[in-house]
């Protein structure tokens, strides 16, 4: 074996190496001496099964694991001739070249290295900025929203009319051609008039309808309607209102404060507290994700300049150009498949953005250790079951999604992003709050 291995760069080593084809060729006889003595063959005792016998079989495989084991010796010589340590190297070497010349197979393989980042002092990073306060405006419009959590629909009193945005009790059958069509009926059925959950039409004759009152109404359902028999049919409709319910919204005062505070003691004044606090920390996440996060990020990747590993730039340029294709059409990700200049376009495309994300998640990662900061699987957890109850879905498929897609870590980094860029803000105890 001939060996030459050439530092490109401080993350990353080219290593070139000539193997002799009779060296594999003798691992794989050990090796397939050594899996005689354990393979079950039919017709033969265990552990007498012949080397020859086991080639055929396995031969494919052994070339393989010969293969790979001589290149395994390769890195270790490279490691050894290059001062490196193992503990240093991140991910798998990158291939360039393998080429069976007959008597001898010649290799070239990227050896990449996790940057060793001197952070220095890095408070500087953090811009400075005026955290937003509320106006009254936002406290008003905040005690509104807690208001509104407590509405709740209760009969009217009063012989009004119905209105848009009451809630109807009622019952309702539906006639075509003289007969009740199935589906079309239902009794004491709620509905909230101009909430335009049936079809056009329907609700807007309703209005003006009193307690007790019948009234027959014509509808016509829309032509893509999903029953085949009702589509671009006229059709009567037969209704009797029963009840007229109207939202009626709490008073902004002390009876409030106790429901929302959950405390039997709690004044008008300590919601009105509460809401100037989620006013000013909704403000204050805005501007953190439009502007203070973007502008550390850029600051961050511009104050720190260290070499990349070539194999995980690669994979995140991976990433991207997968991402981006999903926003071409057939025809242009047909284009590229059949153009490796296409590709090649596509890719650097990409690069400055996969550059940019890949030096960020190394110096994030360099901070977060700096300033001892970490997120607990239990932490991910929680943010992955909010996310489920949010978006309705169930949390155990949601957790199982994210695993199986090997996002938790994505995860995991955007949490601990968060976690150092607050703190470096001096928003840190707002957000552990």
């Amino acid at each position: 074996m001939t060996l030459n291995v050439e530092k490109l760069d401080e993350a990353n080593y080219k290593v070139s190496a000539t193997i002799d084809t009779k060296d594999i060729n003798s691992k794989l006889d050990k090796l397939a001496k050594e899996a005689s003595k354990s393979v079950k063959v039919d017709g033969f005792r265990k552990g007498k099964v012949p080397v020859a016998v086991v080639k055929k079989m396995y031969g494919e495989k052994l070339a393989q694991d010969a293969e790979s084991e001589a290149i395994g010796e390769v890195l270790q010589e490279a490691y050894k001739e290059a001062n490196i340590a193992v503990e240093d190297v991140i991910g798998n070497p990158t291939f360039e070249k393998f080429e069976d010349k007959g008597d001898t197979k010649e290799i070239e393989l990227i050896i990449s290295l996790r940057p060793k980042i001197e952070l220095g002092d890095y408070k500087d990073i953090a811009p400075e900025f005026t955290k937003p306060e509320a106006s009254e405006d936002d406290i008003n419009e905040e005690l509104e929203a807690v208001a509104q959590r407590f509405t709740k629909a209760k009969s009217i009193e009063d012989d009004r009319a119905l209105e848009n945005g009451d809630i109807a009790l009622f019952d309702f059958k539906g006639i075509l051609d003289g007969e009740a069509f199935e589906g079309g009926s239902a009794e004491n059925y709620e509905l909230k008039i101009g909430s335009k959950q049936f079809i056009p039409g329907f609700e807007e004759q309703m209005v003006g309808m009193k307690k007790g009152e019948e009234k027959t109404i014509k509808v016509t359902f829309p032509e893509d309607y999903q029953a085949e028999n009702l589509k671009g049919k006229e059709v009567d409709f037969e209704l009797k209102l029963h009840d007229i319910k109207a939202d009626v919204k709490p008073e902004i005062d002390d009876e409030l404060a106790k429901k929302a505070l959950a405390k039997e003691d709690a004044t008008l004044d300590e919601l009105k507290e509460q809401s100037k606090k989620i006013a000013e920390d909704s403000k204050t996440r805005k501007l953190y994700e439009d502007e203070l996060k973007p502008k550390i990020l850029e600051n961050l990747i511009e104050k720190f300049q260290f070499d990349l590993p070539k194999n995980i730039l690669e994979q995140e340029i991976d990433n991207q150009v997968n991402q981006k294709a999903q926003t071409l059409s057939k025809e242009e990700i047909e284009e590229i498949k059949n153009s490796s200049e296409k590709l090649d376009e596509l890719r650097e495309s990409v690069r400055e953005d996969a550059q940019n994300s890949v030096k960020a998640t190394f110096i994030v990662d360099a901070l977060a250790k700096a300033e001892n900061i970490e997120v607990s699987d239990s932490e991910i957890s929680q943010v992955l079951y909010y996310e489920a109850l949010m978006s309705g879905q169930d949390p155990q498929q949601v957790m199982e999604y994210y695993q199986a897609n090997n996002l938790i870590p994505v995860v995991k980094m955007g949490m601990m992003e968060d976690k150092l860029f607050t703190k470096l803000l001096g928003l840190y105890q707002e957000e552990e709050a």
